[in-house]
């Protein structure tokens, strides 16, 4: 079985294969959602973007990124900012499967100009 680690709540989780990402992280107590977006947010359809998280590893175990996923993370501001520098790696855990271990960063902080913006 495939298992989520997920860093910043140090917590691991098994699931089985093919198992949505928000909703394996929400069963086990994690909040994948901050701010007022805990209330304000879409259930799961991939509308509202608040459910980002960045893969750190095992990106090659999710399911590809749909367009509809591409599509909204590009369109909202906030999930475009935070896309910067992690084009590949930013998810929406409502559209991602997984099946295979992963390692999770929920609530990823913006990063308004890249890594080597200034530098």
């Amino acid at each position: 079985m495939p298992t989520i680690k997920l860093l910043k709540e140090k917590k691991s989780v098994e699931v089985p294969a093919g198992a949505n990402l928000r909703a394996a992280a929400m069963k086990n107590g994690v909040e994948v959602y901050e701010g007022i977006e805990k209330v304000l947010h879409c259930p799961g359809f991939g509308l509202c973007t608040a459910c980002k998280v960045h893969v750190k590893k095992g990106i090659e175990n999710c399911s590809p990124q749909s367009w509809w996923e591409k599509l909204n993370i590009l369109k909202h501001p906030i999930a475009f900012f935070a896309r910067i520098g992690h084009e590949k790696e930013l998810r929406l855990s409502c559209q991602t499967c997984v099946n295979g271990d992963v390692e999770v960063e929920t609530t990823p902080e913006f990063n308004w100009h890249g890594d080597k913006y200034w530098g």
